[in-house]
């Protein structure tokens, strides 16, 4: 009697919200996108930026963000009540630097920059889409993608 071994397929997608081992692959990637010396300054910015972007994103991109992060990611958007009105970019970029001592609006758009930019290549190009397009003009650039919305 022969055995059969069928190969284990894997993927590039984002290990599932279920899944902490995510987590760290996650502060690694914004610990080198932002040049952050240690881990934990990486993480610190992390989870300051997911749960200020937990308060912004809703509905169905909000549920599909969740799912498409590893878990410790996942309950910090999920643990933050929504906004009832969304920030501009600029104003986005103000509170997290309120949120973190010592930052300015200078150094909490890299802090923006470094966790939001990592984001796309985890979640999808089309949910990060459709979250933009719900968050007001400005969120593009945050996200490391040109915002091409005309000027009002």
């Amino acid at each position: 009697m022969s055995t059969t071994t069928v190969p284990r397929v894997t993927t590039s997608r984002a290990p599932h919200a279920a899944d902490d081992n995510g987590w760290p692959q996650l502060i690694e990637a914004v610990r080198e996108t932002g040049l952050y010396p240690t881990r934990a300054k990486a993480e610190q910015v992390t989870r300051t930026v997911l749960a200020a972007l937990g308060t912004h994103v809703t509905g169905d991109e909000r549920v599909d963000l969740a799912r498409a992060l590893p878990a410790e990611a996942a309950r910090l958007i999920a643990a933050q009540i929504p906004a009832t009105h969304r920030l501009t970019a600029a104003r986005f970029v103000d509170e997290v630097a309120s949120r973190t001592p010592g930052a300015t609006s200078a150094t909490a758009r890299w802090d923006v920059s470094s966790v939001l930019g990592t984001l796309p290549p985890l979640v999808g190009d089309d949910l990060v889409t459709r979250i933009l397009a719900q968050l007001p003009a400005g969120y593009a650039l945050l996200f490391g993608r040109a915002d091409l919305t005309p000027a009002s």
